[in-house]
């Protein structure tokens, strides 16, 4: 589950600030300008990488022509000189991608990305891997390149081998390799067909585990893991696909909450695939492998064994020529809570291991050596990410919110003094990094609520050494004729029903004296995502609400991420509760604003957004004007099991939590004005549950307004169809909301 409209809507701008140069006369933004070419974020790169000698620094770069669409370029460090590497328009084939590989776009949220979406740079710095509609190319830094395959089916998971003597990819259900210096491609794994995958990974590691790939190279390429997953326990769900020029249906095997999972395996086997080795994942086969590792010299594999509770974490250290594993370390929830899956954690030359716990109640680095465990970081904060080891000077990089919890840092610690934190980073910011191998420079992007996204290079200090995307705001930047009527984001607190501290932005138009405005209140409210109240840029769509008149408003309530884990464990087995209270909450504050018309709140919001704009009409009537669901979970006993079991439990042992969670059940509660939204080939969120929804409206007379798009999965965006969302969108509030007279209120009594 995740935020889709953030990815979808709320793109991200780039500058070094908002200029100080404002043109006198603004321009008006439309729909068609927030969607359209070139993208208002001007140019963001992404997948930014050093190469393995320092001197390039690649990216991806959407075209100004069509935003959706990236080609690999290259900056050379030294010079600043710029340059294209491969034209994706030029040397890709057109040809349509294989429905495996739009699936795993799907899962990795970047299912409307053409062009060249990943690369891969092979280890002598001299050729880069991109993959490319469906096959696979060598690009030279020269600007050649040349095509490795050439054959349907497609090759998922492509990567150069670590000593750069293969390129390893997944075709047909099975692991293949191709010398790099040439030749004919071989597979490695044969055993691949029907139900049964090698090299990949199952659907709830790609949707929920952020686990992408299902195979693993030794540091010195004498062995690759690999996963091997069998689909056949798994469920049958037959799933409709309807287009607007067809109707396909699909026999999708999808585990959901309480039905089997994917029977998975490990083996450690050759390059060529011979003498593979079981791994010993235990005696209960009912497990999720949740991630694999090398040590750095290869003498033994790390790997994440997860209980089907995710209660329980288990680090085994694995022989990889016996398969046989021993237990390092075990992590356990408490009764009531959960494991959040990290990787923010580092096996380590000397033996060592940095890992992410949330033991202490707040996610913090530990070093875990010779079975002791020292605590490297301290507090009621918590730590997001790791980004660099430099081993040679016992030296971690890593972000989080130690200094606001609006705000993500970048901090180092060194492993000799425990919680003496350094930051690296200004105040102000919402920052990412990645840094080389060697921890020696610092790939940074940052953004606030006045600066769109910009990138920068620094060295180990956090010192600046040079602009990668400075994107400065300035006359001829797509958003430059726009800046005049950008409107500041505003934040501050309120207290939940329990006394709890909520944290909460908003954006308002020019405030008028005496007027009343109505209120676009966003909200998504799910655990296991990143927080949406921050001190981020929220892009342009934000801004075009404003200029319309509309005051934008959200809330990041319990359950919610980056607050510790008593923050979110007022989800567990209650999901649909604390959420619809916090956010009510929010609406009696925004409501009691001067400037604000009480009776014109609108709520919005999609996935798990969707079905929390349900719950909150059918548990909190008459408090919001009207809402929107975009692609709502309507029973939980619908989605996968690795998300919905986290938080809900087996609904064989916890019917009860089901039971009141759902949102269907109760659709004829609503009596305020519903536009639910759902896209009809949605393999995620299937579109059942908008259909039980319409279903139990319907049988009981509740009016509501509905549009569903056809072939369009959980995200529903792109050109054209993006602009027809939010026109449906803004159309709909606007009649129900905005536009509607205001009511006639008696006059309050004297105290």
């Amino acid at each position: 589950m995740r935020a889709w409209m953030l990815a979808m809507a709320l793109a991200s701008v780039g500058s070094a600030a908002l200029a100080a140069d404002v043109p006198p006369i603004s321009q008006p933004l439309t729909l068609d300008r927030v969607f359209g070419n070139p993208d208002l974020s001007g140019t963001q790169p992404r997948a930014l990488r050093l190469s393995p000698d320092g001197t390039l620094l690649t990216a991806l770069r959407p075209r100004a022509d069509e935003r959706e669409r990236l080609d690999l370029w290259a900056t050379d460090t030294r010079t600043g000189a710029e340059r294209m590497l491969v034209d994706s328009r030029k040397v890709g084939s057109g040809a349509e991608l294989s429905e495996a590989e739009k699936m795993q776009r799907e899962r990795a949220r970047i299912g409307g990305s053409k062009g060249i979406v990943a690369y891969d740079w092979a280890p002598d710095g001299k050729t880069i891997l991109v993959p490319l509609d469906g096959d696979l190319y060598l690009a030279s830094l020269d600007g050649t390149t040349r095509k490795l395959t050439d054959t349907p089916g497609g090759a998922l998971n492509p990567v150069v081998s670590p000593g750069g003597r293969y390129v390893s990819f997944v075709r047909d259900q099975n692991l293949w390799a191709i010398p790099l210096a040439g030749g004919a491609a071989r597979a490695i794994t044969t055993g691949g067909a029907g139900t049964v995958h090698f090299g990949e990974a199952e659907f709830v590691a790609q949707e929920e585990m952020d686990r992408r790939t299902g195979y693993w190279w030794s540091p010195d390429e004498a062995h690759i893991a690999v996963e091997r997953f069998d689909d056949k326990p798994v469920h049958v769900f037959t799933r409709t696909a309807i287009g607007a020029s067809g109707t396909k249906v699909y026999d999708q095997r999808y585990p959901a909450a309480g039905t089997p999972n994917a029977l998975v395996e490990l083996y450690v086997m050759k390059p060529d695939g011979s003498t593979p080795v079981k791994v010993d994942l235990g005696t209960d086969p009912d497990i999720y492998l949740a991630r694999v590792d090398w040590l750095p010299d290869g003498s033994a594999l790390l790997v994440q064994r997860e209980s089907r509770d995710q209660k329980k974490l288990e680090m085994l250290r694995v022989d990889p020529t016996t398969g046989k594993s021993v237990v390092l370390f075990t992590e356990k929830s408490g009764a009531k809570s959960w494991l959040n899956l990290s990787d923010a954690y580092r096996p380590l030359k000397n033996g060592g291991l940095i890992w992410r716990s949330e033991r202490d109640g707040y996610g913090h680095l530990y070093l875990f050596a010779k079975g002791r465990w020292t605590q490297l970081t301290k507090g009621k904060w918590v730590v997001t990410g790791l980004v660099g080891v430099d081993e040679a000077k016992g030296r971690l990089f890593f972000t989080g919110n130690k200094d606001d919890v609006l705000e993500q840092q970048l901090y180092s610690v060194d492993i000799a003094h425990p919680n003496v934190i350094t930051k690296l980073t200004e105040a102000g910011w919402w920052n990412g990094a990645t840094m080389d191998a060697a921890a020696s420079r610092l790939i940074v992007s940052r953004s606030s609520p006045n600066q769109p996204t910009q990138s920068y290079l620094a060295d180990a200090d956090g010192k600046r050494l040079s602009w990668i995307n400075e994107n400065a705001v300035v006359a001829g930047h797509p958003y430059y004729p726009y800046l005049a009527s950008h409107q500041p984001t505003k934040f501050g607190t309120l207290k939940a029903k329990d006394g709890t501290t909520l944290y909460y932005e908003m954006i308002t138009p020019p405030l008028v004296p005496g007027k009343k405005y109505p209120v676009f209140f966003q909200h998504y409210g799910g655990p296991g995502t990143g927080q949406q109240v921050t001190r981020g840029w929220q892009g342009a769509l934000p801004q075009y609400l404003v200029s319309q008149g509309w005051i934008f408003f959200q809330i990041d309530n319990r359950g919610s991420y980056n607050r510790g884990k008593a923050f979110e464990d007022h989800i567990y087995h209650a999901m649909g509760t604390v959420e619809v209270e916090d956010q009510l909450a929010g609406a009696k504050f925004v409501k009691a604003l001067p400037f604000v018309d009480p009776d014109k709140v609108a709520t919005f919001g999609w996935s798990y957004g969707g079905y929390m704009s349900l719950k909150m009409l059918e548990k909190t009537p008459g408090v919001y004007a009207a809402a929107v669901s975009g692609a709502p979970v309507t029973d939980w006993q619908l989605y996968d099991t690795h998300y919905t079991e986290r938080y809900l439990g087996d609904p064989a042992k916890d019917p009860q939590s089901y039971a009141t969670s759902q949102a269907f059940q109760d659709a004829n509660l609503i009596k305020d004005p519903l536009l639910l939204i759902h896209g009809m080939s949605d393999d995620n969120v299937f579109l059942d549950n908008s259909l039980k929804v319409v279903a139990r409206m319907q049988a009981t007379d509740t009016p509501f307004e509905m549009m569903f798009y056809p072939g369009y999965t959980h995200r529903v965006g792109g050109p054209g169809i993006s602009e027809h969302l939010w026109n449906t969108i803004l159309n709909f509030l606007d009649a129900k909301v905005k536009d509607k007279p205001a009511m006639a209120r008696a006059p309050r009594p004297a105290r």
